[in-house]
């Protein structure tokens, strides 16, 4: 059954099909589709970043995430039961030429799954959007559905795993699969690139992982993650810096882990290194 866009009103189905109208959708009908990890290894390897969008977000290499992310868009929360969902893995958003990147875990399975914008339309989106608003890394403090004219001013985000894990936890398997999409990303924007926040440890680990495939020369042991902790890291095309910064989690930001006031602090300071 086909539900209106909650901006548009324009109706799609769920999960929705390449090609079809929906606001920012990357890919067409005839985007090539990643079936299992070899495929995922082949298709990432473009050097177009908008026909990378497009081919990571109508992957179905890993079974248990498709499975999921299809069945959320269909079942659906009550709150957003009138809505369609994207239900499709969530591509990199934001600058082309970012100074600044934003790596993360994967999409909400109510959110980005809901939205086909990553952290968008659930509460962590809320807060990152706020305080890349109030420092002046975005247009408008909000980022409730693709194709609100929201844009980010020198910035882009991405995230480690592309599709809405069940219970936030993809497998160290679905984490291995999808990284080629995550490196090659990382490979085309890494050349304007300077700061490259981390939320999270998941987030980190794995953005240290793909600097090192990328040529970065990230030093052994890894240095440890912590937040506002910031490492130089060499790479190809010059230095980046990487920031840790907690996640904007419900249990982050509820307890007090993570407060606006540090979130705004790490994104001020990637901002500066960036000469943003």
């Amino acid at each position: 059954m086909k539900l209106p866009h909650p901006l548009t009103g324009e109706l799609f189905e769920s999960p929705v099909p390449p090609g079809t109208g929906w606001p920012e959708d990357p890919a067409v009908r005839r985007t090539p589709v990643a079936e299992d990890a070899s495929g995922v290894l082949r298709l990432a390897a473009t050097g177009e970043l908008r026909e990378l969008e497009a081919r990571v977000s109508v992957c179905r290499a890993c079974p248990r995430l498709v499975e999921w992310r299809e069945d959320v868009a269909v079942s659906k929360r009550k709150s957003f039961a009138d809505q369609p969902y994207w239900g499709r893995p969530i591509p990199g958003w934001g600058a082309a030429d970012p100074r600044i990147l934003i790596a993360g875990l994967a999409p909400a399975a109510n959110g980005g799954n809901r939205t086909g914008r990553v952290f968008t339309g659930d509460r962590s989106g809320d807060w990152l959007f706020a305080a890349l608003h109030r420092v002046g890394l975005a247009n408008q403090p909000t980022s409730e559905h693709a194709g609100d004219g929201l844009h980010l001013i020198g910035t882009r985000m991405i995230a480690a795993v592309r599709c809405a894990p069940p219970a936030n936890k993809p497998t160290p398997e679905e984490r291995d699969t999808c990284a080629p999409w995550f490196r090659r990303e990382l490979e085309l924007v890494l050349p304007t690139t300077q700061a490259i926040i981390c939320l999270g440890k998941f987030g980190y680990d794995a953005l240290l992982a793909a600097l090192a495939t990328v040529g970065g020369t990230v030093p052994k042991p890894r240095p440890p993650f912590g937040h506002a902790v910031e490492h130089p890291i060499e790479t190809p095309y010059g230095e980046v810096t990487v920031l840790g910064c907690y996640h904007p989690s419900q249990q982050n930001t509820f307890t007090g882990k993570l407060t606006e006031a540090m979130l705004d602090a790490v994104l001020t300071r990637a901002k500066s290194i960036a000469g943003l």
